[in-house]
């Protein structure tokens, strides 16, 4: 089992969302799995072409800016700005 390395407890959720990129011109679709005041893990389709900051627009409107700070296939863990 891992250990735990966050400094804030993550919560599991399931929440759509879009990263937001390029000033809004370039979305991509995300779920969100988790999330705390500090970060979230987001599954996608594909990490291709997601920059290392970007802004999180959930569907419930609340917005986010973001840095990367792990990477998987299809999965970010993203702290928040």
């Amino acid at each position: 089992m891992e250990e735990e390395r966050r400094a804030v407890i993550r919560h599991r959720t399931l929440k759509g969302g879009r990263i937001v990129v390029n000033d809004g011109f370039s979305t991509y679709q995300c779920t969100v799995r988790n999330l705390s005041p500090a970060g979230a893990q987001l599954r996608v389709t594909s990490i291709i072409g997601i920059p290392d900051s970007f802004d999180l627009l959930l569907d419930d409107k609340q917005s986010f800016a973001c840095t990367v700070i792990w990477r998987r296939e299809t999965e970010l863990g993203v702290s928040f700005s």
